[in-house]
């Protein structure tokens, strides 16, 4: 008897559907509704809510799909690093549109909108939400790091996609001393040879001031973003990004200035 008690919860979780796309946000039809949440889908939506709106927005869809990607994994039903198929095709928009005293704020999946709500803004910073939406810089791509995957400790993936990501930026094909790159690499150095995480150097220690160390700063471009994911993919052994990383940061800000 004691032996059949623990087949039971296998039995019911192999049963389990993950959370799909229509289970969270009811009024999304088609096959998007059909697909399930997976972190990395919420990864790329709270970067690119921190990258348009300056942080991850409370009640917004990133929340949402956050939370759910987190039971799904957590339940074995999508893997850590899993991409939704159509969603890593086509990204994710999030769009901002000024009104007298508010700002009206929607979030797309594969061109599908999920999410749309409004918040109170001040009228000075409708004005200026459009220039800022317009352009983001490969500086401010990763200081979105620092927000949404802050508390990783940095290794070499980490370092080589921060030294792609400057060479680009700058335009100097050599470490800057002093600047991010050498400072990530000298963090992945160290980080190496600790093994308690409390004690390693995150991407938080060395990504939150970017805009402001980079020498020089660029419009993020698709070609920078394919140049800092391939650094991030040869150096990973798993050959994968790491949600909400360099990466994928760099990335969603490329999709966002292409569909601007």
């Amino acid at each position: 008897m004691s032996q059949q008690q623990p087949r039971r919860p296998e039995s019911h979780e192999q049963n389990m559907e993950p959370i799909k796309y229509g289970d969270v946000f009811p009024h999304v039809s088609g096959e998007l509704a059909s697909k399930p949440i997976s972190p990395q889908d919420a990864a790329m939506m709270q970067t690119a809510e921190n990258l348009v709106l300056g942080q991850t927005q409370k009640g917004g869809a990133a929340a949402a799909m956050q939370s759910a990607a987190t039971k799904n994994e957590r339940a074995g039903l999508v893997g850590h690093t899993d991409v939704t198929d159509i969603t890593g095709d086509q990204g994710v928009t999030v769009a901002e549109t000024g009104a007298p005293g508010r700002r009206i704020i929607s979030e797309s999946v594969a061109g599908r909108v999920i999410s749309e709500y409004s918040r109170p803004a001040p009228i000075a910073a409708t004005t200026t939400s459009t220039v800022d939406k317009d352009a983001v810089t490969i500086g401010e791509a990763l200081e979105a790091v620092a927000i949404t995957a802050g508390d990783k400790p940095i290794d070499q993936s980490d370092a080589a996609a921060i030294q792609a990501a400057e060479v680009r930026a700058t335009g100097i094909n050599a470490t800057i001393p002093g600047g991010i790159a050498a400072e990530a690499q000298s963090a992945a150095s160290a980080n190496a040879h600790l093994t308690n995480d409390e004690e390693k150097t995150k991407l938080s220690d060395v990504l939150t001031d970017a805009t402001s160390t980079l020498p020089k700063d660029k419009t993020v471009t698709s070609e920078d973003a394919e140049g800092v994911v391939s650094a991030e993919l040869r150096n990973n052994p798993n050959m994968a990004t790491y949600p909400g990383g360099v990466a994928a940061s760099v990335a969603a800000a490329a999709r966002l200035n292409q569909e601007q």
